[in-house]
């Protein structure tokens, strides 16, 4: 089954970045809700050995606690993206809370991509963040969050769909470890015999 975004919410989030329709070699892979000891330096040498950039888009209180691996990210060429500070959801939460906690983020990220936690923000709520971010949506959602599945379901969520200018979705979460881990190598290894290149999110 492909997950991809709802033309609808595309139209009712119009500027939102859902993709890089004018990419012509790059696909661009993203993790969130790191970063984490125990699963962001594993995906960092991944990166590594393949050339390969990415943006992740860090909770605030996870930067907080691990202030070196983030600084980690950064030394290795990726690009970070504020992901909130405590993992909101949006939706049922006044405005003025939601925002607060993104800047809260944002005073340890120091970033101008956002990322709305579960995708879950309201129209209120995405002109506040438009002001000052560039919203990062997906085109490509791995599901590896997502234990009744399988490494290799995750994989196939991904795999078909990594055209140039695709926006790729994992977690470097403890809890999307083993699917993501599997899911992220059979990425890699797509995305380099295709020709592409993986690159970070630079606006």
């Amino acid at each position: 089954m492909q997950f991809r975004p709802l033309r609808i919410i595309q139209k009712i989030y119009p500027s939102f970045i859902w993709s890089f329709s004018d990419e012509q070699e790059g696909v661009f892979l993203t993790f969130d809700d790191g970063p984490s000891p125990d699963v962001t330096p594993w995906v960092l040498d991944r990166l590594q050995a393949y050339g390969a950039r990415a943006t992740f888009f860090c909770i605030g209180k996870n930067v907080e606690l691990f202030p070196d691996l983030f600084q980690e990210i950064k030394q290795r060429g990726h690009r970070v993206g504020n992901h909130s500070y405590s993992h909101v959801k949006g939706w049922g939460l006044d405005s003025d809370t939601y925002i607060r906690d993104v800047d809260m983020a944002n005073d340890l990220i120091r970033t101008n991509l956002f990322r709305a936690p579960y995708a879950r923000i309201t129209p209120a709520q995405a002109r506040l963040v438009n002001e000052r971010f560039y919203t990062i949506m997906w085109s490509v959602l791995s599901r590896d969050y997502n234990r009744s599945l399988s490494p290799q379901q995750c994989a196939a969520n991904v795999l078909p769909y990594l055209d140039p200018g695709a926006i790729v979705v994992f977690h470097d979460s403890l809890k999307c470890e083993r699917n993501m881990k599997y899911a992220l190598e059979k990425t890699l290894d797509a995305i380099y015999e295709k020709g592409l290149i993986c690159k970070p999110i630079i606006l």
